[in-house]
């Protein structure tokens, strides 16, 4: 089953063509990564597939539903209300920056939407929490500030965030790029536990290595198109300059 198609978006930023008819599909238990060279629209994509962005072109469907679209006279057409957080249910998303509420617990930024938004027990959420916190070797942070966690720490808390509202599939934007080289492998560790879950993924990265070992498809976007689509196998190793290049300077770095 698709749980996300994306056809021919589209997107601008004061007339300059960040996305330029870009077309993808991710099905059930599936691990996408998206790798190219900063400015290739990566992070665009995902905020366009979470609707932190609206498109200027194509339509947007979860579970085989259309939820966002651009008609032919330019009008965007996304659901509010009640339709918007049921769809909003979907998914989650997982910043580079964290992006974790500095005055709430560990605890509150994990519970809050739960309960405020999916208007969930109290009880209920709690008890998840704490089995997501053992799950990321946090258990005895559940009352500890972001302020007194380590980078590696806090993104592991973003995950656990992202994962108590259940979604359907999980956005990641370079989880690890803002971390110390030494923190990047928890947090990756993580990731890849994840993967043993069977939970749908789809990975912004530059960790190459990472996204060879986990994926089961990759996507190499340049310019604001998927330049390069298939297994990470064929990816990887294709006789194809531009990813050459682009692999090239990473393994310089």
């Amino acid at each position: 089953m698709k749980l996300l198609e994306m056809n021919h978006i589209k997107k601008e930023f004061d007339g300059l063509g960040v996305l330029k008819d870009i077309s993808l599909s991710v099905e059930e238990g599936e691990i996408l990564s998206i790798i190219g060279p900063s400015g290739s629209g990566k992070s665009t994509l995902l905020r366009c597939a979470t609707m932190l962005e609206e498109i200027d072109g194509g339509e947007l469907r979860y579970m085989g539903e259309t939820v966002a679209s651009v008609d032919e006279n330019g009008t965007k057409h996304y659901p509010k209300g009640e339709q918007a957080r049921k769809i909003h249910s979907y998914f989650g998303l997982v910043f580079q920056n964290f992006n974790l509420f500095p005055h709430f617990s560990v605890m509150k930024n994990i519970t809050d939407a739960p309960i405020r938004i999916q208007k969930r027990g109290k009880e209920e959420v709690y008890q998840e929490a704490r089995e997501l916190l053992k799950k990321m070797g946090l258990s005895d942070k559940e009352n500890a500030y972001p302020c007194q966690l380590s980078g590696g720490q806090c993104q592991r808390v973003a995950i656990a965030r992202a994962l108590a509202l259940n979604p359907k599939i999980l956005f990641f934007d370079e989880p690890t790029s803002a971390l110390d080289p030494e923190l990047t492998g928890e947090v990756l560790k993580v990731i890849r536990s994840l993967a043993d879950l069977q939970i749908t993924m789809v990975i912004v990265t530059h960790e190459m290595s990472f996204a060879r070992d986990i994926s089961d498809r990759v996507i190499f976007m340049d310019k604001g198109v998927v330049a390069l689509e298939g297994k990470p196998d064929e990816v990887f190793d294709a006789d194809h300059a531009r990813i050459r290049e682009f692999l090239g300077r990473i393994s310089e770095r």
